[in-house]
């Protein structure tokens, strides 16, 4: 969200921004939010000067009241009732006229980084950088779900019997596997220097609608019916959250965190639910790394962070490419973000495996995180998350890239010790 005083000062840019996002239908919402700032203005000045008027009258009353001018001072007293039966209408007025402003606000998005490269949508994102040779090898490489069941590793139709479509049985070495992935990504980020963190697997709404747009939220989020809570789509929600309403001293900071949690999305409007793999799926584990730190910090934070993911990934022996979000592909609570796409070998083609992002101070304004500077002001902090690594689309990637023609699969060395000491899988099929 951004701060109304530059809505007002920037009116141009911020449509502009709106224009550079291909979002041309919300570019009434900033003449709108002008006249309701104004009308929010004059309702403000127009209450201070009745209760100036108030104390003044009240005065008179007391002097009237001391020279014994009773029925002047009644008359008086009428008039001090009708200013506080304005007062009161007009503070009613005010705070609909600020739930407008802020339900309006919320809708007009972040402005974007100037390095973001202008497109209409994620079609247009622009390449980065590759880190490893992709490789193709002499050898067809398997459907990810065959590969898995040459293993005993999944079971499909058990999960959709009890839970529908999206959902799965992950099992023996590909169950291990998947759990050694998420404790190798836990410790990989311990020693970089980001401490660990198990958060609420659930967050009430105003934090939802602190840490995303409202369109996110209902493309996403499982409410719990009857409860103020919402399932968390990724632990940066409930990570962020965890700063609401909160003022931490300038040198507390930078806060870097990295979360282990269960994921659950709807995919409202996704296609291949139904399609017999794990690439979508209701729900999921992840391993996550959150920034809150200063604004002038949050470019050197969302470097960082986008080459943990790219050297976690190089580690596993998975070739990967970064690419930057073109302006419409942002969500609107981002600056400026990348995805991190993993090589599939069977697709010959990068597929997206994480995400990083910079959210200035959008998700700081909405959940009031401040920061105390050494000289006592306060202002807001900026917000910053990324992927570590996310399985099952984790695992597609490593048992492509890691697949041997005769229907093993080597583990790396670095994994090694979280499979007690298994060097390589061998199928039961």
């Amino acid at each position: 969200m951004l701060d109304i005083k530059f809505v007002r000062n920037n009116p141009e840019a911020v449509k502009e921004n709106i224009k550079k996002k291909f979002q041309d239908a919300k570019l009434p919402l900033v003449d709108e939010v002008l006249a309701l700032d104004i009308r929010n203005r004059e309702i403000k000045q127009e209450v201070e000067a009745l209760r100036a008027e108030k104390n003044k009258i009240s005065k008179e009353i007391g002097a009237l009241m001391a020279k014994g001018q009773k029925e002047e001072a009644e008359a008086v007293k009428e008039k001090v009732s009708i200013n506080a039966d304005r007062i009161e209408e007009l503070s009613v007025e005010e705070k609909e006229v600020e739930g407008k402003i802020k339900e309006k606000m919320m809708i007009i998005p972040q402005i974007i980084d100037p390095s973001v490269p202008i497109g209409k949508d994620d079609s247009e994102n622009v390449e980065i950088e590759k880190f490893g040779e992709p490789i193709v090898p002499d050898f067809d490489i398997p459907y990810h779900i065959d590969i898995m069941e040459s293993f005993n590793g999944i079971d499909l139709d058990s999960a959709r019997r009890v839970a529908g479509n999206g959902f799965y049985y992950l099992m023996g070495d590909i169950a291990r596997l998947h759990s050694s992935v998420l404790s190798y990504a836990r410790d990989f980020m311990i020693n970089r220097g980001f401490t660990y963190c198990v958060p609420p697997f659930m967050i009430r709404s105003d934090v939802v609608t602190g840490v995303m747009s409202f369109a996110e939220m209902d493309a996403m989020m499982y409410k719990i019916e009857g409860e103020d809570l919402y399932l968390i789509g990724t632990s940066e929600h409930s990570m962020i959250g965890k700063f609401i309403d909160t003022t931490s001293d300038e040198e507390q900071l930078p806060f870097t965190l990295t979360s282990y949690s269960p994921c659950f999305r709807k995919e409202k409007g996704a296609h291949g639910l139904e399609e017999r793999g794990v690439y979508r799926i209701h729900q999921f584990e992840k391993q996550e790394m959150i920034v809150v730190c200063k604004p002038e910090e949050s470019k050197k934070w969302y470097d960082v962070l986008w080459k943990n993911t790219v050297d976690l990934f190089r580690s596993l022996d998975v070739p990967v490419r970064t690419l930057e979000c073109c302006s419409g592909d942002l969500a609107d609570l981002k600056v400026k973000s990348c995805d991190v796409e993993a090589w599939s070998p069977r697709q010959k083609k990068y597929f997206e495996v994480g995400s990083c992002s910079n959210l200035g101070d959008a998700q700081a304004r909405r959940l009031g995180i401040k920061v105390k500077g050494a000289d006592k002001e306060k202002y807001l902090a900026h917000t910053l998350n990324n992927t570590v690594a996310a399985p099952p689309r984790m695992l597609i990637a490593f048992l492509e890239n890691n697949l041997n023609e005769d229907g093993t699969v080597n583990i790396p060395e670095v994994l090694q010790p979280y499979m007690g000491g298994t060097k390589k899988l061998v199928p039961i099929k």
